[in-house]
């Protein structure tokens, strides 16, 4: 497996093997790896489907009237048949770059078919969106997901860092580059400062903050560990020390994605795919309902209101819708009603945000007959019979993979 001659930024898989045991106590085994049962409470599921239908009528239909767009509505009807078919191709770039986003990311360490690294992008998806807030649903599947897959919880923990990290990333850089370009005029379109300059400053701020997180040595917890050597917190401190170092880790790897195309390619443009298609629904989106906004500005409204994320609220449901409605009605463009704005938004929601969930579900219950069927493959063979050893993976130097469990670090 490749690796990067940049030593200052080695990933997780140069660590010692045994840090896991070392640092947080035994390895866990992938049995132990706790399924979510998101889809199967049924409680949870009608408490959920409850909250959700009560914020899609606050939003659509009460939220209107509050603000004097009583309009919105009936304009949803009212969208071009052709700009809504082109928004809903465009959503399934979206779901083809998430997914090649992740398996980019993890296809070093565990070889994945196209179809499992589908199940479990969806099936996260649709945890994020209806469960927890900021993606806490989606994290937790995912993680349980790469576990049984057979990749260990240190690496696992890595890669999920990277991922977050590479998908951000993104997200950042094009906030603080679009907005000081719209600001300064270089991009055409209104620039007030509290949506351009401000979100770039914040935006700038993050991304020194994980650049300074990077630097954290890898010995990071052996540092701590020998630090307090002797005192009673030693083993408190050295399980404190596990986030930062895996959030350096993590973030080493995806800069490696970054720094060397031929080995994090895929990743790359998987992250910026999925970003760009789904600015491209919101602007197919407006194009629907006859709105003219310059790009730049769909692109900084876009983000601005994505911020809305981070309101505890199960996917951003409600928070995000609220705030990309606000963040356009703030930029005030010439021409364009209240009552477009929230009918483009909320197209672009249905199509982004509502439409992946059915088929999210549906990719939940094939991950866990996915899963299932790793189980009996690894169950099958007994050792030494030269079967398990003709798999793929099975061996020091290759990678994990999801046909053959790997039980040696």
């Amino acid at each position: 497996m490749p690796h990067s001659d940049a030593k200052e930024w080695r990933d997780e898989e140069e660590l010692d093997p045994a840090s896991d045991e070392e640092f947080g106590g035994e390895e866990e085994d992938e049995d132990e790896a706790v399924e979510p049962s998101f889809f199967e409470d049924p409680k949870r599921l009608a408490q959920t489907a409850l909250f959700v239908l009560v914020v899609i009528a606050a939003i659509y239909f009460l939220l209107p009237k509050l603000v004097g767009v009583e309009d919105a509505v009936e304009k949803l009807g009212q969208g071009d048949p052709v700009w809504i078919a082109i928004a809903f191709s465009f959503s399934l770039a979206m779901f083809f770059s998430y997914v090649a986003l992740f398996k980019g990311v993890v296809g070093e360490r565990i070889r994945l078919k196209w179809r499992e690294s589908y199940e479990i992008t969806m099936a996260g998806l649709a945890a994020t969106r209806l469960f927890s807030a900021g993606g806490a649903g989606g994290i937790a599947l995912t993680y349980w997901a790469l576990r049984k897959a057979g990749m260990p919880p240190r690496q696992t923990a890595c890669r999920m860092v990277a991922f977050l990290v590479m998908t951000y990333v993104v997200y950042m850089l094009t906030l603080l580059i679009n907005g000081i370009l719209l600001r300064v005029g270089v991009f055409s379109g209104p620039a007030p400062a509290g949506l351009t300059i401000v979100p770039a400053a914040l935006a700038g701020g993050l991304i020194v903050i994980f650049l300074l997180i990077a630097l954290i040595p890898d010995d990071f917890e052996r540092r701590m560990a020998s630090f307090t050597q002797g005192y009673r917190f030693r083993k408190w401190m050295q399980r404190l020390a596990t986030a930062p170092a895996t959030l350096a880790t993590g973030t080493r790897t995806a800069i490696a994605f970054v720094r060397e195309p031929s080995r994090g390619g895929l990743a790359v443009v998987g992250a910026i795919g999925f970003w760009a298609a789904q600015i491209a629904i919101l602007w197919a989106a407006f194009k629907a309902f006859d709105a003219e906004i310059p790009l730049a500005v769909v692109i900084q409204g876009f983000f601005v209101g994505m911020f809305a994320n981070l309101i505890p609220l199960p996917g951003g449901v409600g928070g995000v819708d609220a705030g990309m409605i606000g963040a356009f009605a703030l930029f005030d463009v010439p021409g364009v009603s209240g009552g477009t704005i929230f009918a483009a938004v909320l197209t672009y929601r249905l199509i982004a945000f509502w439409l992946p969930i059915p088929p999210g579900i549906v990719a939940f219950f094939q991950l866990r007959r996915t899963v299932s069927h790793w189980e009996e493959e690894r169950a099958g063979p007994g050792v030494g019979t030269g079967i398990d050893e003709s798999l793929p993976g099975t061996d020091s130097t290759s990678p994990i993979t999801s046909e053959s469990k790997v039980s040696s670090s």
